[in-house]
């Protein structure tokens, strides 16, 4: 028979069980907040947790309590980023209150745990308690933004590590297919000629400029509002805990994170993540567009435009026998969209913000986890299973060079632009090579014509 102890919060008493390490306000907010069906972000948990571990070293040495309590707590901690206790954080990603049931999950988990190192029962909250000790100095509003900081600045770091990856993988194709020849094109329709190195290289280069922006982000995200309590005053909190614990952070996390000069300004202001999500839209933007592109130069096989080729992953039809599609460039567009949307929903939820909070971190915090997430494990399979398999139809590409209008473009600074208009129209009407048509009008010799039309040397 499974057994339960009493508790109690200001709303009434509940029954928990006993093997559990949350508390009664943690089984209120997972009951409240059953919305998404995912819990919060293992990232954000680990981030509340050594948030809870700096606070009770700096109220340890300041002397706030006594040092038995806060060994107890920060053991307790060190026990949970160990990976123990775990299953105990049960509140939902998003959830009303700011944050407060995620905050008091934390709070719980390690109060209770701290309570069992003391010698004591779980819910004996006389030894350890969940509010006077592990969250001395603390209230949600420092910690849940803090820890948002904090979990995201790791993301981006993974992010950076994935996208620098695929930015090589671009500079490898460009080197591997830097003398083979295609047509460019704008607005869909033939331009001038270029290389496949040159297209891959463009590719490498729009990345470079994504991977500086999140070292941007990262330097956005480490500016922490902890020691500002519940609207940045510092009210409750010792003096010295306040000067010291973003000292101690740094220390726990590996982090260098720097504490506000404006608590409250840190506290009911959100500006940041809109910044930051912005940044991993805009990485996402390029990424569809490369993917757009990708899938544009493969189409075909026999009726597009059949420049490229990428590897196979799948069966792609339910029907037609033998066809297979992009489905690694689909999937890395549709991940864009999504990241789109959650850009507009974290946008949304900052200009939200009253007064002297703003009670919708965490689904801003759910979208930007998952954006950073999805982009990610995007980049990473749309390198190893699209990107690093490619290989080129180099005879196809360099017949559709020679027989482009677009290549009367090079002849235009030595015959004019309306002479070279009308060798073009006659090639589209007729159906000839411009080569042919200006070698028929003798408007040039071969060899002359030949030296200005080299592809090599418009490019």
């Amino acid at each position: 028979m499974r057994s339960y102890r009493e508790e109690q919060d200001s709303i009434g008493v509940r029954m928990i069980p006993n093997e559990a390490y949350y508390g009664v306000q943690s089984l209120r907010g997972a009951e409240n907040f059953n919305i998404t069906g995912r819990g919060m972000h293992p990232e954000f948990i680990r981030a509340i947790v050594e948030l809870k571990k700096a606070a009770a070293i700096t109220n340890r040495d300041v002397g706030v309590y006594d040092e038995r309590i806060a060994n107890a707590i920060i053991e307790a901690c060190d026990e949970i980023l160990d990976g123990k206790l775990l299953e105990n954080f049960i509140i939902d990603a998003v959830q009303g209150g700011a944050g407060t049931s995620a905050n008091m999950n934390a709070n719980e988990v390690i109060a209770n745990r701290a309570i069992e190192l003391l010698g004591g029962v779980k819910g004996n909250y006389k030894l350890v308690h969940p509010n006077d000790h592990v969250n001395c100095g603390q209230s949600t509003n420092d910690v849940i933004p803090s820890a948002g900081r904090i979990a995201t600045i790791r993301l981006l770091e993974r992010a950076i590590d994935s996208l620098r990856k695929l930015q090589n993988a671009f500079v490898e194709k460009s080197r591997e297919f830097e003398n083979v020849i295609k047509m460019g094109r704008t607005e869909m329709q033939d331009a001038v000629p270029m290389s496949f190195g040159q297209v891959f290289g463009a590719y490498a280069s729009a990345l470079s400029r994504d991977i500086r922006r999140f070292s941007l982000a990262i330097e956005e995200m480490s500016v922490i509002n902890m020691g500002g309590t519940a609207i940045g005053t510092g009210i409750n909190a010792h003096p010295d805990y306040i000067k010291g614990v973003t000292a101690n952070i740094d220390a726990v996390t590996g982090l260098n994170m720097t504490q506000a000069e404006d608590l409250i300004d840190a506290t009911q202001n959100l500006d940041s993540f809109v910044f930051v999500s912005g940044i991993v839209k805009s990485c996402a933007v390029t990424l569809s567009k490369i993917a757009g592109d990708i899938r544009i130069m493969s189409s075909g096989p026999r009726t597009g435009f059949g420049e490229i080729n990428i590897p196979p992953k799948q069966n792609g039809s339910s029907i037609m026998p033998g066809k297979i599609n992009p489905v690694m460039p689909e999937v890395m567009s549709q991940i864009s969209f999504n990241i789109i949307g959650n850009d507009s929903t974290i946008t949304l939820a900052a200009e939200a913000g009253q007064l002297e909070l703003n009670a919708f971190e965490p689904v801003m915090f759910y979208r930007l986890f998952e954006s950073l997430d999805t982009l990610r494990n995007g980049a990473e399979v749309f390198r190893s299973e699209c990107i690093e398999g490619i290989t080129v139809n180099a005879t196809k590409c360099r017949n559709d060079v020679e027989n482009s209008i677009g290549i009367i473009t090079a002849l235009c600074p030595y015959i004019g632009y309306t002479k070279a208009a009308h060798i073009a129209k006659r090639a589209l009407r007729e159906g000839r090579s411009v080569r042919y048509l200006v070698l028929e009008e003798k408007i040039m010799s071969a060899e002359r014509l030949g030296e200005i039309l080299d592809p090599f040397k418009m490019i």
